[in-house]
């Protein structure tokens, strides 16, 4: 047996070893981290559409259930059309407030029609729901965020003649609903999504 394989590894050669082990182990950090981050990032956007799914799943059922009755505000003297789409939203009022029908199968508050609005404010679409039809002084709604991450929230409006309005506001027909709502979501990524809403 020779004197060099009896002394076993010298100092170089471990050190040699430690360099190639650091490096590996780098190597192997980046390699997990930037898995992770593309996990994160794949999780973020799946995140991102399933809230959009479920936003616009609610808005179509509530559309397809808008009904023409128009409503008392909270002054009891001025009546309020079934359908209304605004351009700009002024107080509690919002981009789009209408009567639905109730819900089946729910509590009593839920069964009767419906008084409510979707509005975004500071990059979230809010939900507005009235305590009830003709609206007692001082009524105010319940909100629920429900969607967030919302740069712009447009909406127009079809009617009768086929032609798009941005606004639906008709004093002479207080039970008017459009035939088709579209709604223009740009996010705060700036992706622009549009979806058509058909009313029963």
């Amino acid at each position: 047996m020779s004197m060099k394989s009896q002394l076993g590894f010298t100092l170089i050669e471990l050190l040699v070893a430690l360099v190639i082990l650091t490096l590996l182990s780098v190597a192997g950090y980046r390699g997990l981290d930037a898995v992770l981050q593309a996990r994160e990032r794949v999780s973020a956007e799946t995140r991102k559409w399933q809230h959009l799914a479920f936003f616009f799943s609610r808005m179509n059922q509530d559309i397809a259930q808008a009904v023409r009755r128009p409503v008392r505000d909270e002054d009891g003297s001025i009546v309020r059309a079934a359908w209304v789409g605004t351009a700009v939203t002024v107080g509690e009022n919002a981009e789009l407030i209408f009567t639905r029908a109730g819900i089946p199968d729910q509590g009593a508050a839920l069964q009767a029609p419906q008084r409510i609005g979707y509005h975004l404010e500071q990059g979230t679409i809010v939900m507005l729901r009235w305590p009830s039809l003709d609206q007692a002084p001082r009524a105010k709604p319940v909100r629920y965020p429900v969607l967030e991450g919302v740069r712009e929230f447009k909406l127009r409006y079809l009617d009768k003649d086929g032609v798009w309005q941005p606004q639906w506001q008709y004093p002479t027909d207080l039970s008017s609903l459009p035939l088709a709502a579209e709604v223009t979501l740009t996010l705060a990524g700036g992706e622009v999504i549009t979806r058509l809403f058909a009313l029963q």
